[in-house]
Formats: C-alpha cells, sequence, structure tokens
C-alpha cells in the first residue's frame, strides 16, 4: 500500500439516513475497525461502509490482554487520527470502560469528546442500565451504536470470551435488551458471538434497528471484523467466524476492497463456518412493536 491510497472521488459521504436505507432494503453494510489515518484512507477508498475506531486498539495496537486498559483520552487521539483521512465512510468510535457508567452527566461528556474529535456515532456496551444513557445521548444529537452479546469490557463478569445467548433465557434477554435500547434512541446494534438464530431473532423483533454481526451469523444487516484479523496479522488462536482477506490480495487496499465486495455479495460470512447453535431449542420470535 502507498503512503496515500487512491481516494474515489465520486463517492458520496455515507450518513446515518443512507445507512437506515441500506437496512431498509436489504444492502450488506460493512464495516471494519481503524486506529490511524493511512488505514482509514485506504479502507475509504476501497468502499468500506462504516469505519469504528474500537477500543479493540488496547488489544491489537497496545497489546493488553482486554480492552479495559484505553482511556478516554486515546480513543480521542485515535478518532481525531482517523478521521483526518475518513472522507466518506461512516465514523464512529467506541466509549471506553469507564468512561460512561458513572453518571449521565460523565456519559454525556465522554460522547462529547469522541464527536469533538471527529466521530459520527459513538457505540456503548451492555443493555438493561444503559437504556439511559443512549436516551440521554440520542436527545442531545449524538447518535448511538449499541452493543450486546459477547461485550469485551464485561469480559471478566462474562468468564472470558464466550459465545453469548446459547439459552432460551440468554436469548430473550438479549432481544428485550435490543428492544429497551432501540425504544430509546440506538440507530444501531453491534451482535457479538452469538447463534445465528439468535441474531435472526433480534432482528425480527426489532426490525427498525441496524444490526452488525462479528461472529453472529449471516442474518444480520451487515458485518465488521477486526481489522487485524482480516489481515491475519493477530497473533494467537484466530476465531472461527474470521476470513483472512490478504490471502489472494496483492494490497492492504485490495483486501479491504474484497471484504467490502464480500459483505456486499453475502460470500461473507460463510453461514457453514458459523457453528455456534443454541443448547436448547430457541424461543419464538417477539413480534415487533
Amino acid at each position: 500500500m502507498s503512503s496515500h491510497a487512491i481516494r474515489d472521488t465520486a463517492r458520496k459521504p455515507v450518513t446515518l439516513t443512507a445507512l437506515q436505507e441500506m437496512h431498509r432494503a436489504s444492502i450488506p453494510i460493512s464495516m471494519l475497525t481503524c486506529y490511524d489515518a493511512s488505514f482509514a484512507e485506504a479502507m475509504d477508498a476501497a468502499g468500506v461502509d462504516c469505519i469504528l475506531v474500537g477500543d479493540s486498539l488496547g488489544m491489537v495496537v497496545q497489546g493488553h490482554a482486554s480492552t479495559l486498559p484505553v482511556s478516554l483520552q486515546e480513543m480521542v487521539y485515535h478518532t481525531q487520527c482517523v478521521a483526518r483521512r475518513c472522507a466518506a465512510a461512516w465514523l464512529m468510535a467506541d466509549l471506553p470502560f469507564g468512561s460512561y457508567g458513572e453518571s449521565i452527566a460523565q456519559a454525556v461528556h465522554s460522547a462529547s469528546e469522541l464527536m469533538k474529535a471527529g466521530a459520527k456515532m459513538v457505540k456503548i456496551e451492555g443493555g438493561g442500565w444503559t437504556a439511559p444513557v443512549v436516551r440521554a445521548l440520542t436527545e442531545r444529537g449524538i447518535p448511538v451504536c449499541a452493543h450486546l452479546g459477547l461485550t469485551p469490557q464485561s469480559v471478566h463478569a462474562l468468564g472470558g470470551f464466550r459465545v453469548q445467548g446459547r439459552t432460551r433465557q440468554q436469548a430473550a434477554l438479549l432481544v428485550e435488551q435490543t428492544r429497551e435500547l432501540h425504544e430509546a434512541g440506538a440507530a444501531m446494534i453491534v451482535l457479538e458471538l452469538m447463534p445465528t438464530e439468535i441474531a435472526q431473532q433480534v432482528q425480527q423483533a426489532v426490525p427498525g434497528i441496524i444490526t452488525i454481526g462479528i461472529g453472529a451469523g449471516h442474518l444480520t444487516s451487515g458485518q465488521v471484523l477486526v481489522m487485524h484479523d482480516m489481515l491475519g496479522v493477530t497473533s494467537g488462536k484466530m476465531p472461527k467466524f474470521v476470513r483472512n482477506f490478504m490471502a489472494g490480495a496483492d494490497s492492504i487496499q485490495a483486501a479491504f476492497k474484497l471484504y467490502a465486495g464480500s459483505v456486499r455479495d453475502r460470500s461473507f460470512p460463510d453461514p457453514a463456518l458459523h457453528g455456534y447453535e443454541l443448547a436448547a431449542a430457541a424461543p419464538p420470535p417477539l413480534p415487533a412493536k
């Protein structure tokens, strides 16, 4: 990849309205994590719909064992870096651990710092207690993406990086929490590491919310991967739902383009490689409100 990726100057900026239209039209949405300006420019030029400045930087950039050590100041810095070269993609940023759970005032301050750094949407993890936070942010004009299933900021409470929603009770809770978050104003939700059937139930029960899957099967509105994983440079055992898009690509930008195209034509993810199943019979989909 050259120091300056070739921009698609004809590409219109992706807006939340455009993403909602894609969702309604069943056009899959591509998303990748990013942490610096050069990779942001390459993703943008490759046609990736959404770029997420993820607190996963704590693991893949800083070398920590989890996302917990990442600070708000670090998230602001990396968001500023990405925003400088993100011309068209919808730019999101994670609110890191400890930056939004103390009070509504703390959450508004933290989210405002990320928005001033260049984010167009913030992402928060968890359900239940987070609904009032989502409501407070959206009432103040800050778009919110929720995150359920495996929530890395709660890794110790969950007993590690484990598949979620594998029982009827867990599945019903995920559906109910999604409904609460959407009613509070969340426009999008990341569903991580759960059976395909549960992600499908969430989407059927709350059809108005954009669902972005990571290890959640092929029936969501779109997909997200950690950049280092899809480039095949993550150390340790790779999750089975990840595909190395550098294999067969002649450049990093070509790998990004292949990923965006594979999400769009639904050749990624491969349903046969997902493999997460319910431990008991799945509950019937709840009716949409």
